[in-house]
């Protein structure tokens, strides 16, 4: 059976490229009635989209109120929205650090509030945020991105907790190595792209790395009726990336 999202209103931050456009899309296709908000137009001009600032109060409550006067109540809320900073931490700066936690963080808070406020139980409302395999296992000079995204496990399972009773389910996607317009930029600046490529296959079970619809039909089986009963969960959505602990290469002569 597949899942159905007919009829559905959606709402996914941060869905002008990569991760965010491609669970827009998959949204869509099930069925559901898609809103992007982001600060940019999305490249695909066949989903709607509303200009939004997660990070801004204001700018959140007039999104919501466009959403509900133009397509109804949203019962599917996607807080995909994030930046990264590479930097040591003797080189990140509080600014930096700030705007992590302003869009990583506060903006999904400020989105679950505002939807909380207005979805209504028999609409079966779901929260998905988009964490990160960075929450449980990182790389380096990534001080505030991690930080970041483990908080975003805590306001999951905090989020379930306290919405749980009024209906809503909240889970998390946290994917691993992901084939987006971000990663595509560290690939080129490496010097043997096609070594770099085998190698980092070969960190995952799977063989491959994952692409961005692979996250986008995990958010279509979280939004619908087929996950009712899931509820507080972070998904580990990577090829088996973190189940295999590397060892030396001297290992393999």
């Amino acid at each position: 059976m597949s899942a159905n999202l007919k009829d559905r209103i959606a709402i996914v931050t941060g869905g002008a490229q990569g991760i965010g456009l491609a669970i827009a899309r998959s949204l869509h296709e099930a069925g559901a009635r898609v809103v992007i908000g982001d600060i940019q137009p999305p490249a695909d001009g066949t989903i709607a989209n509303h200009e939004l600032d997660a990070t801004e109060e204001a700018s959140v409550a007039a999104f919501f109120a466009h959403v509900c006067q133009s397509l109804g109540r949203p019962s599917v809320l996607v807080n995909n929205a994030g930046i990264l900073y590479s930097a040591p931490l003797d080189r990140l700066t509080v600014s930096e650090w700030d705007n992590v936690m302003a869009v990583n963080l506060r903006g999904p808070f400020l989105m679950a509030r505002q939807f909380a406020s207005c979805c209504a139980a028999r609409d079966k409302p779901a929260i998905i945020n988009i964490s990160s395999i960075e929450a449980f296992s990182g790389n380096p000079d990534h001080t505030a991105y991690m930080t970041s995204k483990a908080g975003i496990n805590g306001l999951t399972v905090s989020l379930a907790i306290d919405l749980g009773h009024r209906g809503v389910r909240v889970n998390a996607i946290a994917p691993g190595w992901i084939s987006t317009e971000m990663n595509e930029g560290y690939m080129a600046r490496v010097p043997d792209r096609a070594k770099a490529e085998r190698q980092l296959c070969d960190l995952h079970p799977l063989g491959r790395t994952g692409s961005p619809s692979d996250i986008g039909d995990v958010a279509v089986w979280l939004a619908s009726d087929q996950s009712r009963f899931v509820t507080g969960q972070v998904i580990r959505v990577e090829g088996g990336r973190l189940a295999r602990l590397s060892l030396p290469a001297a290992f393999n002569d």
